[in-house]
């Protein structure tokens, strides 16, 4: 009899897990996900092949460095911003993991977030691809001067800046509210500018994950996984259990 229950409680919760998984609410963020998605990454490396086309030594040029930061900082501020209410606008693997860890997001959601995100990239890439007329899709790499190791730490810093950024903004209401985008699209800008010519400045699996893909490219890829991971997840456990801010509880008066 026990054994009976035990199966059809196990059954039940299998049945609650693919309600869950195809809730039109579910669907609806993951779409967010796959859209936003996609326009950063449309953005990010179409500046990046634009930058290419108009210099010849793209890695020595401080202007296409600077051009491909900015280009990246406002595709992510858009993409961040039109997501926001429907999915919370992570854009990035690594940013779900730290919001998986900080307890924000079931890990479930999670998975789901970060199928959309890759194929949102995926599919940028691809398009691009095409209508660039066979243009090369950049793809991230480590300096030759820099380890294997040191271009996690690299991305293991930048990505740690990113998503403490986006826990110390997400809870703006209000006015305010359109600041969390705009900094999360200027800690991203700075840390391409920074850690550009040693790692390319990814900090988004997501957004390695794509290129590497369309052109086959997968030479250092785990760095791009490792690092951000790292980094994001570091960034959610600390904010989460040292620096959030106490829950002020009311005082009896406040309530009479």
């Amino acid at each position: 009899m026990h054994g009976m229950e035990r199966l059809f409680a196990k059954m039940g919760t299998k049945l609650d897990v693919i309600e869950q998984a195809f809730s039109p609410n579910t669907l609806q963020s993951c779409l967010a996900e796959f859209i936003s998605t996609f326009i950063f990454v449309f953005f990010g490396v179409g500046s990046a092949i634009s930058a290419g086309k108009m210099t010849s030594d793209v890695a020595s040029d401080e202007t296409s460095l600077v051009a491909v930061a900015i280009g990246h900082a406002f595709a992510l501020f858009v993409a961040v911003y039109t997501a926001a209410n429907l999915s919370g606008g992570h854009v990035n693997p690594a940013v779900t993991f730290g919001l998986v860890l900080g307890g924000h997001v079931s890990i479930l959601h999670g998975i789901f977030y970060w199928v959309a995100q890759l194929l949102g990239s995926t599919m940028a890439c691809l398009l691009l691809m095409l209508v660039t007329a066979g243009q090369a899709i950049p793809t991230h790499g480590i300096a030759p001067e820099m380890t294997g190791f040191g271009g996690v730490v690299m991305e293991s810093a930048t990505t740690f800046a990113l998503v403490y950024t986006v826990y110390a903004t997400r809870d703006l209401k209000g006015p305010l509210r359109i600041m969390g985008p705009i900094a999360i699209g200027f800690v991203v800008g700075a840390g391409i500018l920074a850690s550009g010519p040693f790692t390319g400045g990814s900090m988004n699996p997501a957004r390695s994950f794509g290129p590497a893909l369309i052109t086959g490219d997968f030479k250092n890829h785990g760095v791009y996984w490792v690092g951000p991971l790292v980094g994001g997840g570091i960034a959610g456990l600390l904010y989460e259990n040292v620096l959030s801010p106490p829950t002020i509880q009311p005082s009896p008066s406040d309530d009479v």
